[in-house]
């Protein structure tokens, strides 16, 4: 009949041979770096787009031409997805139905690289609105999972994955009648595959539908539940981590309490053990080989950028072991190798969440292995209980008061540890208890803690080095003035610092003394303090290029520093103050020039900007009245002008924190700068400025008005706010 005789012809396209080798002419082409060459084949692409079965060529060399290279085969099927995405209706029925039996029929490819690539390309049509009228789509895939052959079962696995991670909720709605009540408890049998991979797929695939707490999934929750406590603990990482996350993932969800109050008992044990460190960290760490190692250099690429916080930018949340790769992007991490999330961080960020979801109902199951671990011989298993009770301190904190008193000298011991992990975890759990030990009378825990960590500052282990000074950092904060009695001591070892730290921990060590600025405020402003901190701090300055970025959290620091010190400030300003306004004016003119020439020009880093503005800030913070001089012989005010009509937001906030500053310090100044206006008249209102106040008013107004204003920004325009914030984000690395 005619029908079986249009079905035949459709399954038999064949291709012409001159046009098959004009296209691979072209995917050849398209694999040139040369950029004429580029720009020639997108003419020819949208040229033969204009040709209807061009797509049918591309499919056939995806799935079918095996006698060509996989790179320039994936190519095909690439620019297939392309113009899948923006012109798949207008591809005639018979190319379409072309392609997606194709498509299907090559899932299982020799090649991971081809079978990943019609996976995309068959995710591609589905979200176009096709899963609908693809039907048999869903139920092929998931009858291929059967399959003998692993090409075929990984390749059908890898398109689900893309497709429930596309289009989660459409898989849960009555538009397909909820195929996920079969999908579920099928991917579910495949938690036992002897193919780490697969079994691997299988997780992605229901950890997709946890946050939309899918019918399906719920009604399966338990069997879930019990298989995931099992993969957690499976020998491949890869797979370990996958469950793990899901542990992470629920963790944060409303139905979490109901979903594992009854499994908490299984839970706990697992994650315990997902907490010490594997073998091959060890070895990539040097953790068995304790050696001294704070006289190498660092190498560049362990040094990862590091992003300016404006010092009007309140940061949420301070990561530590807990929350490492969520958090803070600009975290600084050890070795690239351990830089990547692993079983060991993701078992503790679970830990850590589910401490604040359970709070102390977690300690019965937790301290009965607590007390195993901490006192054990082996410091693999000492070092994981460190970071247990780290993990645990901000949820259980409540119930481990009691056990405090008892674990204080045990853990402050531990900071003179033989293994370098183990004082490093040491100084960061420490610090996660830090609040509770400025609780206490200053002699019974706070000295001792504070005498250990400033030994463990000077540690031979730069590892150590860096844990301790972060650690200190978070104890300062905490304890605020009650450091002033200790401030000599303190200084001395910050200084000590100085002359012994490689690249890394000296950017750490700048923020330590920082916030210990921050926190005693102007009881550092003392001749003998100043005469040891200041010296090192200007050495460092004077030897930093301006176009160098270590200058960031040197001049966060000196702003801190000078914020502090007032008047104890005034023999240094003057050169800090001439370099910022430098900073500032080279900034603009990069930026001036770039706008006008940008294939000449490259963009300036604004940042060096926002730093040297907030700089000024604690200048004028700290030097009041004094700073009038230094802005009565600069031109800072036009700079500071055309700072506040940046087009980045940061500059523009870190302009008005500076002009509500110098308003504060030297307002006569203020009005006969030449930008905002030229005379004044006796209550100081700038007879200039006028005609601006209505509009400047009614911005200020309108931005204090509006929704979801950030907190930051109200302080600097709302008069009865303070007029900015300071915050230190602290480094904690501790693997």
């Amino acid at each position: 009949s005619a029908c079986v005789f249009l079905r035949l012809c459709r399954m038999e396209w064949q291709p012409d041979e001159q046009g098959l080798q004009q296209v691979l002419q072209l995917l050849k082409d398209s694999q040139s770096p040369d950029t004429a060459t580029q720009r020639a084949v997108q003419e020819k692409l949208e040229q033969l787009n204009q040709f209807p079965d061009f797509n049918n060529y591309l499919i056939f060399v995806l799935t079918s031409l095996k006698s060509e290279d996989e790179p320039t085969r994936s190519l095909s099927g690439l620019i297939l997805k392309n113009n899948v995405k923006a012109h798949y209706q207008n591809f005639p029925p018979l190319v379409a139905d072309f392609i997606k039996r194709e498509c299907l029929n090559n899932i299982g490819d020799p090649s991971p690289l081809i079978r990943a690539t019609i996976g995309i390309l068959i995710t591609t049509i589905a979200s176009k609105g096709e899963l609908q009228t693809w039907p048999e789509l869903l139920p092929q895939l998931c009858n291929l999972l059967n399959s003998e052959d692993y090409n075929t079962c990984e390749g059908s696995f890898g398109a689900l994955q893309k497709i429930c991670e596309d289009s989660s909720e459409l898989l849960d709605s009555d538009a397909l009648n909820r195929p996920l009540n079969i999908m579920i408890p099928k991917f579910l049998q495949f938690f036992k595959h002897c193919s780490p991979k697969i079994r691997s797929h299988a997780i992605a695939c229901v950890n997709q539908f946890i946050i939309s707490r899918a019918q399906a999934l719920m009604d399966n929750i338990d069997t879930f539940i019990e298989y995931m406590l099992q993969r957690t603990q499976d020998p491949d990482e890869n797979v370990s981590l996958e469950a793990c996350e899901f542990w992470l993932t629920l963790a944060e969800q409303p139905i979490c309490k109901e979903a594992l109050s009854g499994h908490l008992v299984q839970l706990i044990p697992i994650l315990v053990n997902g907490m010490k460190y594997s073998e091959i960290d060890i070895i990539l760490l040097k953790g068995d080989v304790e050696e001294e190692d704070d006289t190498v250099p660092d190498s560049e690429q362990d040094i990862k950028p590091r992003f300016h916080k404006s010092r009007t930018v309140t940061l949420q949340h301070e990561g530590g072991e807990g929350e490492e790769g969520e958090d803070d992007e600009d975290e600084d991490d050890d070795d690239d190798t351990l830089s990547d999330w692993n079983l060991r961080k993701c078992s503790a960020a679970a830990l850590d969440v589910l401490a604040n979801v359970f709070r102390d109902d977690l300690l019965p199951h937790l301290l009965p292995l607590l007390k195993g671990l901490l006192f054990h011989p082996d410091w693999v298993v000492k070092e994981s209980g460190i970071l247990v009770l780290g993990a645990i301190a901000e949820g259980c904190m409540q119930g481990m008061v009691p056990y405090l008193p008892e674990l204080m000298p045990h853990l402050i011991q531990c900071l003179c540890d033989k293994k370098a992990l183990v004082r490093s975890i040491a100084c960061w759990t420490l610090s996660r208890y830090a609040h509770w030990v400025v609780g206490q009378p200053p002699d019974s825990h706070l000295k001792p803690l504070m005498t250990e960590l400033l030994k463990r500052i000077l540690d031979g282990n730069k590892r150590v080095q860096e844990a301790a000074c972060s650690a200190f950092a978070t104890l300062e904060e905490e304890a605020c003035t009650e450091l002033v009695p200790y401030l000599s001591f303190i200084l001395d070892t910050l200084v000590f610092a100085f002359g012994k730290y490689q690249h890394k921990n000296l950017l750490i060590l700048y923020d330590a003394i920082g916030t210990l600025a921050d926190s005693v405020g102007h009881h550092l402003n003392q001749p003998e303090y100043i005469e040891k901190l200041m010296p090192p701090l200007i050495a460092k300055w004077n030897e930093l290029k301006d176009e160098d970025k270590d200058l960031f959290p040197l001049l966060e620091c000196l702003s801190s520093v000078a914020t502090a010190l007032q008047n104890g400030f005034l023999p240094y300003c003057e050169p800090v103050y001439q370099r910022c306004v430098t900073l500032v004016q080279k900034t603009l003119a990069q930026a001036m020039m770039y706008s006008q020439q940008p294939e000449q020009y490259e963009a300036p880093d604004k940042d060096f900007m926002i730093v040297a503005l907030d700089l000024l800030s604690g200048l004028a913070e700290g030097l009041g009245a004094h700073v009038d001089q230094l802005v009565a012989r600069s031109n800072v005010m036009t700079l500071l002008f055309q700072c506040m009509q940046d087009t980045m937001p940061e500059v523009r906030q870190s302009s008005f924190a500076l002009l509500g500053d110098l308003t504060k310090a030297c307002f006569p100044h203020i009005c006969l700068s030449p930008p905002l206006g030229l005379s004044v008249s006796p209550p100081w209102v700038c007879v200039e400025m006028q005609p601006y106040v209505s509009m400047v008013l009614n911005q200020l107004v309108e931005i204090i008005n509006r929704p979801n204003t950030p907190k930051t920004l109200l302080e600097n325009t709302d008069p009865g706010e303070k007029t900015h914030t300071h915050t230190h984000t602290h480094t904690h690395t501790h693997d």
